[in-house]
């Protein structure tokens, strides 16, 4: 069984969902792959104690805090290798990007091969389950594209501003997957 709640946030309205005691999504309203995760239905249900936990984490963000992501119960559903992506995500410092390409070469060591598809990465990045906690945000295209963000990529820019990202070589692409 998963629950679920709502959060408003200054980028939208969210949705969290959980298996009782850990956190296992969290989507903008709208966003693609909207509870892709989540086989079944999700019960409304606000009171449990991972929504309190994350509710006061995401409000700690929003203030412009640094709140770690070790002080949630995180339980993204997927196979192995989109964990393993996710758990360098969770790497990731405020306010730094990374590239696809940078994850695509970790994994590859990872693995033990001699390379990685930066596609296969981004396909990881982009099923992410947990939103803004596990900072999908924070992964840009090797030239500074900011590109590829399932909450659409004003949002990547507005959740980049507010951590203080250097902005200076990123940009908006005129096509792409992320408008």
């Amino acid at each position: 069984m998963y629950y679920r709640t709502t959060y408003s946030s200054p980028v939208g309205t969210m949705t969290l969902a959980c298996d009782g005691d850990h956190l296992v999504g969290l989507w903008l309203d709208g966003q693609k792959y909207y509870g892709g995760t989540i086989s079944g239905e999700m019960m409304e249900k606000s009171c449990i104690p991972v929504f309190k936990a994350a509710h006061n984490w995401l409000d700690s963000y929003f203030a412009g805090e640094r709140p770690a992501i070790s002080q949630l119960p995180l339980a993204p559903i997927g196979g192995e290798f989109r964990r393993e992506v996710w758990g360098i995500l969770c790497e990731i410092p405020y306010g730094e990007v990374i590239t696809y390409g940078d994850i695509a070469k970790r994994m590859a060591a990872k693995l033990g091969k001699d390379r990685m598809s930066s596609q296969a990465v981004g396909g990881a990045v982009g099923h992410n389950p947990i939103s803004i906690i596990i900072p999908c945000h924070r992964v840009v295209g090797s030239n500074g594209s900011l590109t590829g963000y399932a909450g659409g990529v004003q949002t990547k820019v507005k959740l980049l501003e507010l951590e203080g990202a250097d902005m200076s070589n990123l940009f908006v692409p005129k096509r792409g997957t992320a408008l």
